[in-house]
């Protein structure tokens, strides 16, 4: 799965759990996204089997959907806190974790969360 569709995922996983529902909308609004980007996107998503939308547009992530929004939200909880705990202030922390969460290995992330435990 590309980048992109990774930052969709997490983001409706982080939406559902503040929220009953998501929409689109609030996919878009969250993403800072147009709503046609927004639209192709959930219905590439939804085509791949990651996300199910019922006839009120309420967006649910799918098992599959879930496993890999729930990887990388961990990965960008993990990379960030260690990130600040050795001196990098919260908000350039977020944002490279942001980045670094889709580049990392699973072997190099499993590494660093057996590091942090120690």
């Amino acid at each position: 799965m590309q980048e992109s569709g990774e930052m969709y995922l997490e983001t409706i996983l982080t939406l559902s759990e503040n929220n009953s529902y998501v929409r689109s909308i609030d996919v878009a609004d969250a993403m800072s996204f147009s709503k046609p980007s927004v639209s192709r996107a959930m219905s590439k998503l939804k085509a791949d089997n990651y996300i199910s939308v019922d006839k009120n547009g309420f967006i649910t992530l799918t098992d599959s959907g879930r496993a890999i929004a729930e990887k990388i939200y961990e990965r960008h909880t993990v990379i960030s806190k260690l990130l600040m705990s050795i001196g990098v202030d919260e908000e350039t922390a977020t944002a490279d974790a942001c980045r670094i969460e889709h580049v990392i290995s699973d072997k190099t992330f499993a590494a660093v969360k057996k590091a942090i435990k120690k």
